[in-house]
This record gives C-alpha cells, sequence and structure tokens, in this order.
C-alpha cells in the first residue's frame, strides 16, 4: 500500500502544479539570497582578515556560495518541470529525468543540512581566530614602518571607532604592551628615559589607551592617557566613574557580529531545507499523479499521488536488501579478479 497516498482530479493536479512552481521559484530566490550573504560574509572575513591574523576560514561563505548557484539550478529546473507538467507531450520528455532529480534533491538536502551545522560550529573557531588576532594585533600596533604591519595601525583604529570596542579583552589590554613607537619617542626626557629603563624588557610601558578608544558621546573631553592616575586629572576616580572611553572589548564585540551573521544565515539554509523537502514532497505527488492517470489523453480523469510507492518499512527494506546485494556482487568480482 503506497504510503500517505492523496486522490487528485483536474482541478487539484493543476493548483498543485502552480503551487508547485511558484514555491521552486520562492526557492530560487531564497538560493540568490544565501549566495548573496556567501559573498557578503567572504568579503566582511577578508575585510578584516589582519584581526584575524590572516587565519580565518572561508569554509562557511564558500559553502554559502556553493549551495546557493545550486539552489538556483535546481529549483530553476523544478519550476520548469512543473510548468510543463500539464502537457502531456512536454512532460514525457522530463518523465525519465525526475527520479535521478529526487535523488539529486536528496544530495542537496544533506550538504544543505552540512551547511548549517557549519554556520553554528565554525562561530567557535572564529572566536579563537579573534583573539589570537587581536592579540598580535595590539602588539604590532605601534610597526608603522614593518612591510607586512604598516597598515595595522589603521585596521585597528577603525576596528574600535566602528565597533566601539577598545583592546582584545578590554581597554587594560593597551597597558601590556607598547603602542608607541620608539620612533615618537623622546628618549631625552628623563621621565620617559626612566619608563624604559625600569622595564624588564626595555618597553615604554603606560595606562594609557589610542584615540580609537574615545567615546564621543561622553560630555567629558577623552581621557585617553594616566587612566588610573587620579591625581592626573580634575575631579575624577577612574574606580567609580564611568570612562569616557569604550570599555566593551574588540574580541566581544566583533565575535557579536560575525556569531550573529551565522546564526541568521544558518537559519536561513534551515528555511531552505523545509522548502526544498516540501518542493520534493510536491513534485512526488504530481510525478505520481500524472502516471496514475487511468486515461492519459482524458485531462479531466481522476488518478491518485503518493511520497512512497510502498510503506516507510516495505521501503526500508527493499532498499537495504539492494544494498546487500549490491555489495555482495562487488565482492564477488573481486574475488574472480584475485582468482585471476
Amino acid at each position: 500500500m503506497p504510503f500517505m497516498p492523496v486522490k487528485f482530479n483536474l482541478q487539484k493536479r493543476v493548483k498543485l502544479a502552480q503551487g508547485l512552481w511558484m514555491l521552486y521559484w520562492l526557492s530560487v530566490i531564497v538560493g540568490i539570497l544565501i549566495f548573496s550573504l556567501g559573498i557578503f560574509f567572504k568579503i566582511e572575513l577578508r575585510k578584516r582578515s589582519e584581526m584575524m591574523d590572516n587565519n580565518e576560514s572561508h569554509v562557511v561563505p564558500n559553502l554559502l556560495i556553493l549551495v546557493g548557484v545550486l539552489a538556483c539550478a535546481i529549483n530553476a529546473f523544478g519550476g520548469k518541470v512543473c510548468h510543463d507538467s500539464l502537457d502531456p507531450i512536454k512532460f514525457t520528455r522530463w518523465k525519465p529525468m525526475l527520479k535521478p532529480y529526487l535523488l539529486l534533491c536528496c544530495g542537496f538536502n544533506v550538504l544543505l543540512l552540512l551547511t548549517a551545522l557549519l554556520c553554528f560550529l565554525m562561530q567557535f573557531a572564529v572566536y579563537l581566530t579573534l583573539a589570537e588576532g587581536l592579540k598580535n594585533g595590539i602588539k604590532f600596533y605601534k610597526d608603522t614602518d614593518t612591510p607586512g604591519r604598516c597598515f595595522m595601525k589603521r585596521t585597528l583604529d577603525m576596528t574600535q571607532v566602528e565597533f566601539r570596542c577598545c583592546g582584545n579583552n578590554n581597554f587594560r589590554d593597551w597597558f601590556e604592551v607598547q603602542w608607541i613607537s620608539n620612533r615618537y619617542l623622546d628618549m631625552s626626557n628623563d621621565e620617559i628615559k626612566d619608563r624604559v629603563f625600569s622595564n624588564v624588557e626595555g618597553k615604554f610601558l603606560m595606562d594609557s589607551v589610542p584615540f580609537s578608544c574615545c567615546n564621543p558621546g561622553s560630555p567629558r573631553p577623552c581621557i585617553q592617557h594616566h587612566l588610573t592616575n587620579n591625581s592626573a586629572h580634575y575631579d575624577y576616580d577612574h574606580r567609580t566613574e564611568e570612562l569616557n572611553i569604550w570599555v566593551r572589548g574588540c574580541r566581544e564585540a566583533l565575535f557579536s557580529y560575525y556569531s550573529g551573521m551565522m546564526n541568521s544565515m544558518g537559519a536561513l539554509v534551515i528555511i531552505t531545507i523545509i522548502l526544498e523537502s516540501a518542493d520534493m514532497a510536491g513534485l512526488k505527488y504530481l510525478s505520481t499523479a500524472l502516471e496514475t492517470m487511468a486515461d492519459p489523453e482524458n485531462p479531466d480523469c481522476e488518478s491518485e499521488g503518493w511520497l512512497l510507492e510502498k510503506g516507510v518499512k516495505e521501503t526500508f527494506v527493499e532498499q537495504l536488501a539492494k544494498l546487500k546485494t549490491l555489495g555482495t556482487t562487488n565482492q564477488v568480482e573481486e574475488g574472480g579478479d584475485e582468482a585471476t
């Protein structure tokens, strides 16, 4: 007995074909959207590649671009089949291709599921890459004359301004590195000389942050130097007063941006899987309803459509038996080759 059989007349077949045609072209639009998001995500990763030590993974955007193109091609083909399905002559041309097409759709759904999982699972890799990249970015901030690091200062400043963040974990990360190049330090100044020589590694460390950490929304002029020295500023206490610099770390800000993007793309891919499954079920009903027409030359006759020709259990047992037979055949062929 067929699984989930449905009776169809001409009116129902026409409505099913029209509805499927619209659903397939909706899936094409979703495919274009996935492709566009893949391109956008790839650009966003490349734009801040320095913030990730040029170690960012492009697996997710590449997969999104691939499934976007495949979604457009597969669903455009399905839309064409539905458009021609009510013409017996045109449908005869597509009929031999339907079974391979449905198998291709099943494989495509598996690829979509893999893409959706990677959208969620790869977020941890992005987090680790950002942590390491930002740490090195802060360390190399001062190296504006070093080949390969010339634009690190500009990139990091633009990132802090755009994402309203400061440092890797927080603004105190800047206290642990020398972010001013030696060429801009007046070594004849006793205070600077003492600060450099008092450091074990000979670094010029201070409780200051770059200008890009300043919050322009603060009513007070930006305090970016001597942040922990209350006596250096009038009416100031860094322990109780809200600082007029960004207190959020750039790792958190950038991860929030990328993870939000990846969650949205993963959700869109899951919606695409649901759409593809609906397309496959509808096309199976339509094709079986057209094949079981009592009189193909009479379009008004009734027919029956189904999802599976047999029950779920019977279909599973049958497919399993086919796989076992295929495996046995391969073993016999290998044995024959060895004997030869």
